[in-house]
């Protein structure tokens, strides 16, 4: 970071700057039509902080002792940062406060580093045609989330979406690897996704045992060419998978879009926001109302109708969906959805550490608003007339309000994307202004950030043990950042000491395109294991003298091992046409002494851990000599570690 560059987040803000990136944002979203929502945002945006009693930018504060937040070689980062790659359909791996990448989890992407979508076993969780190819080569992450024990991290799984091919992935914690893919079914653009925290009907079950996802995108149900033109056949759909099996256990349908998703801590309610309630098609018709919705699931009545089979199946499917549209949950006292009003479209929502509070931001209205867990629970009950009574607080913050983490505090920090900057504000405080305190401060401070905050979180934000240390935004606009890479900018995750009154930017991250979303977890929650366990694959080649070429018609598995520096088969002889499996098994004991696999010409490498197996078939149809080689640096006799692939003509 250069001496200028330190000085932005301890100034008060370059309002040429703010009117600049403003100014380009809102004639951007204006040409899309979005008058509606702008034109209030444009009548309140100088009104704003005062209205709450909201703080100036961060003033000076003294300079920021930078070393403070350096990691020195040789030392561990106190977190680590699990973040979605985006459209590179990954998961990242980041130590904090170093911001140093430490890996990426291939999930929905091919990884020709690892062989992720080369191998048989990558392939066959991915998901293959019937012909053996891949059934999808891309994919979407957006949000991710770990596994939960009693309210906190437990270290076990983490789950990510796929918005485009709406998939569902697990990834194991003590290997990082991906394990287990799901596909669900009615839905386009699954968007959003939360674990849920306790079981909503076993009070005694207080680990994850569901996943909800929030289908973004209405299609026609069932989507097979049918209602192509008529908008009032088109539906969303919400669905819960069971986070053991993945196996789909039922879905919702919806008015409304999804976008994302949280969970409340005892178990009964899971809610996503909503935009385009009015069920449009074209982004005007979806701009006609003046408040869209965050909707609530009782997770307890859906799965006591799903058992006494008041739902449908939709062609092509055989899971259960139950209807939670508007129309059929009139009656509290048997609803099982709750739409809850908001102002108009939403982006964003997130639940308090204490469990009491969802905050939700209205991205084209300056506000957030605050919903009581209590108040929603008691709509269910009959005891609240009106859904709308359940929000208790509804602070203007500023401009274009996206996601919101929390501290140990009972505040708040709000990403504001027009006005790019984070916005801390406390939540009892909203509360007694809502009420009509007008002595109330809402807002404590702001601070540039650089530039176009999408996403924000705190350091075990989404757990009962949120610490208050660390804010990250991640910033969809980089330039003038980094050294310049050409037309693709890389983005920027900037760390902030949340730790004091005054937040302070003490970092700037580069990461590639393009991360929707990350959580912070503690060190000491993720356990990893370092070598495998032979007993883990049902194919390894236990013993190297159990190698060899074994052929089954014009089938042939090639059986061998590797320990450095040699494998166990100096050369194996196929025959043209043969369909050709190779079982490998890496015999190495010691952490670290990974080794690779290629073939030339047949577009073939993967990697073994230690005492990890895994195997590709391919088609044997070019003659020749064929060097198979290590591909990763294992020994001092690297270069040396090869095989000989024969194909007889």
């Amino acid at each position: 970071m250069t001496q200028d560059d330190s000085k932005l987040s301890d100034t008060p803000p370059d309002l040429g700057r703010r009117k600049f990136m403003n100014t380009a944002a809102l004639v951007g979203l204006s040409g899309a039509g979005l008058s509606l929502g702008l034109s209030a945002c444009n009548k309140k945006e100088a009104a704003a902080p005062a209205a709450t009693g909201g703080a100036a930018p961060a003033a000076a504060a003294g300079a920021v002792d930078y070393s403070k937040y350096e990691v020195p070689p040789g030392q561990l980062d106190e977190y680590y940062s699990f973040s979605s790659g985006g459209h590179s359909g990954e998961v990242r791996i980041y130590g904090i406060p170093s911001g140093r990448e430490l890996k990426r989890i291939p999930v929905f992407n091919m990884d020709a580093l690892v062989g992720w979508g080369i191998t048989n076993e990558s392939k066959a969780i991915i998901g293959t045609k019937p012909d053996g190819t891949l059934k999808y080569h891309t994919g979407d992450t957006h949000h991710l989330h770990q596994s939960y024990t009693d309210g906190v991290y437990d270290g076990k799984y983490m789950f990510v979406n796929d918005k485009i091919h709406g998939r569902l992935a697990r990834v194991r914690m003590d290997t990082m690897e991906t394990d287990k893919i799901t596909e669900l079914p009615n839905v386009q653009g699954f968007h959003g996704t939360f674990p849920d925290k306790r079981d909503p009907v076993d009070p005694n079950i207080n680990h994850t045992t569901r996943v909800f996802c929030g289908g973004e995108f209405s299609i026609p149900l069932p989507n097979d060419g049918r209602d192509l033109e008529d908008g009032s056949k088109y539906r969303s759909i919400f669905t819960c998978v069971d986070s053991n099996t993945m196996d789909v256990r039922w879905q919702v349908l919806i008015d409304g879009n999804c976008d994302l998703v949280a969970t409340s801590y005892d178990g009964k309610l899971t809610c996503t926001n909503q935009y385009n309630t009015e069920m449009g098609l074209h982004y005007e018709d979806m701009m006609a109302s003046e408040m869209d919705a965050c909707l609530f699931f009782n997770v307890a009545r859906i799965e006591e109708a799903v058992k006494a089979g008041k739902f449908k199946t939709i062609a092509g499917s055989k899971v259960p969906v139950v209807d939670g549209t508007k129309a059929a949950n009139q009656d509290p006292k048997t609803a099982l959805t709750c739409y809850v009003p908001i102002p108009k479209n939403p982006h964003g929502v997130n639940i308090s550490p204490d469990g009491k509070y969802y905050a939700c931001s209205g991205k084209l209205s300056p506000t957030a608003s605050v919903i009581e867990h209590a108040l929603v629970l008691k709509w269910f009950d009959g005891q609240l007339a009106n859904p709308r009574d359940a929000v208790v607080a509804e602070p203007e913050i500023g401009l274009g309000p996206l996601h919101t983490g929390f501290d140990n505090k009972g505040n708040a920090y709000t990403t504001l994307f027009l006005d790019s900057q984070i916005v801390k504000w406390n939540v009892d405080a909203a509360i007694k202004a809502f009420k009509g305190d007008k002595q109330a401060k809402v807002v404590l401070d702001r601070i540039d950030v650089h530039y176009q905050p999408g996403h924000g979180f705190t350091s075990m934000g989404e757990t009962k043990e949120s610490d208050g240390k660390y804010f990250i935004s991640d910033n969809k606009f980089s330039k003038d950042r980094f050294l310049p890479v050409g037309p693709l900018h890389a983005e920027t995750a900037q760390l902030i000491d949340i730790s004091g009154d005054k937040m302070k930017l003490v970092a700037d991250h580069s990461v590639y395109s393009e991360p929707h979303d990350s959580i912070i977890v503690r060190r000491d929650i993720i356990k990893t294991r370092q070598v495998y366990n032979l007993d883990d694959f049902p194919h390894a080649v236990k013993d190297p003298k159990d190698s060899g070429v074994f052929r089954n018609g014009k089938k042939v598995t090639i059986k061998l091992t590797s320990q450095a520096p040699a494998f166990s088969l100096r050369e194996f002889k196929v025959k043209k046409g043969d369909e050709v499996t190779i079982i490998l098994t890496n015999h190495d004991k010691v952490e670290d002494l990974t080794h690779g696999f290629a073939i030339p010409k047949y577009d073939i490498q993967f990697i073994v851990n230690p005492q990890q197996t895994q195997s590709v078939t391919f088609i044997a149809d070019k003659p020749g000599v064929y060097w198979c080689y290590c591909t990763n640096f294992c020994h001092a006799l690297h270069l040396e570690m090869r095989s000989r692939m024969l194909v007889e003509a």
